[in-house]
């Protein structure tokens, strides 16, 4: 599978799990919040970041819809990425089968992407996130939160 392969399967588990393909980025959103995945192509290697951009509507003043400035924009109110422990589903350099990648890929949704994104659409989930530790809130956003 090349990168250009794994990005039509992303796309193709990002809307089996409520995502919407838009400004080649993919989209949930609430009243709350905009959960924007972007998948940044590295320039150090044949691999990808995935970027978790999370903009809460209302913060410092601003609404948010969907638009390319959203996928392009380095970071959101809120940003991290993958999880270190699947960082091979997006290593091309590092062999992996096919089967293997998309299953990898499928479980990074069920067992990160979605539970994650479902707290994230939502002020209060936010809260709890970053109360877990599972996201690290910059001290204006924590103030606008609270």
């Amino acid at each position: 599978m090349d990168s250009k392969e794994f990005k039509k399967l992303f796309g193709e588990v990002a809307k089996s799990n409520g995502f919407e393909s838009a400004f080649g980025g993919w989209f949930k959103d609430s009243a709350e919040s905009i959960v924007v995945l972007d998948l940044q192509k590295s320039n150090f290697g044949d691999y990808y970041e995935m970027n978790i951009k999370i903009f809460i509507q209302g913060m410092f003043g601003n609404s948010y819809s969907r638009s390319k400035d959203l996928v392009k924009r380095d970071i959101g109110n809120i940003f991290t990425r993958q999880p270190p422990e699947y960082k091979s589903v997006f290593d091309f350099d590092e062999p992996m089968d096919d089967e293997k990648r998309k299953e990898k890929l499928e479980q990074l949704f069920s067992k990160f992407i979605v539970p994650f994104s479902d707290k994230a659409l939502s002020k209060s989930g936010i809260r709890e996130l970053a109360e877990k530790g599972e996201i690290t809130l910059l001290p204006a956003v924590k103030e606008e939160l609270a």
